[in-house]
């Protein structure tokens, strides 16, 4: 192993799956958002010898990157957890702790020799960043069960939403998955209490959607009417509070970053804790979760890897969420 340009440590050679919301982003600006604090200088380096590969290939800065793909990270360019000296001696065992594969293990709610089905807690990471040690990336090892190739990531949640994630168990099962949702054959469903009702019980927001320009969080999203992605948003109420609050059915067409926090927030309903976007307008003060967000991936549905039928999974609300739908008596039959 050699020293790391980023962080002066060691570390293996490890890789990571593009996903869906990554599609036809630039191989340095993938960098900058995954690993904020590898400088430009670093990066061009590792790219000039080869030690930064896309699908095995010597790749330049300004590639493209494509769901599915899998990048190749050079020793020290990882957040994942620095295995302890004794775990790097077992090459049959996990590189991970005995906690995190017990605690991974744990939101497993399928699983095939195609693909597991984890439903994530809130305030857990996806992927690494600046900041970010323990995220669901870093212990996938925990899911091998008996595999000898590691699982792949083929999609994203915010670290506060929880739910639905697909986690594909082999390079051909990852492929076909990140396809599913880059040619929209995977019908989505979240489920969101939001603070205010909306005007109409059910309808679409079409409303663009770009970065923020200037923003200090990289991640942070506008509507931008000139310069957004196209990004559309089905909804239906399930259920109200008078006009306090309600319970909406989210069905995201596409997949942009934050989009269904943004279009909430956009319609004058922010979503439940969502501090980001909704400031002060996304709490309420008689509800004692009302500072976690409220967004859960209930349900999937899409065509199943092997090519074999359909795959259709539901989630569990995590504990806060079914606290405050009890709070407010909400239905939740119908959906």
């Amino acid at each position: 192993m050699s020293q790391s340009p980023a962080t002066g440590g060691t570390r293996q050679v490890q890789s990571r799956t593009v996903t869906e919301d990554e599609a036809e982003m630039r191989l340095d600006r993938w960098f900058q958002r995954h690993f904020p604090e590898l400088s430009h200088g670093a990066l061009q380096k590792l790219l000039r010898t080869g030690q930064v590969r896309i699908d095995g290939k010597r790749a330049e800065g300004k590639d493209r990157v494509e769901p599915g793909q899998s990048i190749r990270l050079p020793p020290g360019v990882s957040n994942s957890p620095v295995p302890r000296p004794q775990a790097v001696s077992r090459p049959a065992g996990p590189a991970i702790s005995d906690r995190d594969a017990a605690e991974i293990q744990k939101m497993v709610i399928y699983r095939d020799d195609h693909v597991i089905v984890l439903n994530k807690p809130p305030g857990l990471a996806v992927q690494g960043g600046s900041g970010t040690e323990k995220h669901i990336d870093g212990m996938l090892d925990g899911l091998r069960f008996g595999f000898e190739q590691r699982p792949k990531l083929v999609h994203r949640l915010d670290k506060d939403t929880s739910g639905l994630l697909l986690i594909a168990r082999t390079g051909q099962a990852a492929k076909h998955l990140t396809a599913s949702f880059r040619d929209r054959e995977t019908e989505k469903l979240y489920w969101a209490i939001v603070v205010g009702v909306p005007p109409k019980k059910e309808g679409a927001i079409n409303l663009p959607l770009a970065k923020r320009p200037g923003a200090f969080d990289r991640e942070l999203m506008q509507v931008d009417e000139e310069n957004g992605q196209k990004a559309l948003t089905h909804f239906r109420v399930v259920d109200s509070a008078g006009r306090r609050a309600a319970l909406l059915a989210l069905w995201p067409r596409t997949g942009r970053t934050h989009q269904l926090r943004v279009h909430c927030t956009a319609i004058g309903c922010p979503i439940l804790g969502d501090r980001k976007y909704g400031g002060e307008e996304a709490s309420l003060s008689t509800i004692a979760d009302s500072r976690k967000l409220h967004l859960h991936a209930r349900r999937l549905t899409l065509p199943h890897p092997s090519g074999r039928g359909e795959l259709k999974t539901q989630a569990e609300l995590p504990p806060h969420f079914r606290r405050t739908v009890e709070a407010f008596g909400f239905s939740t039959d119908g959906v």
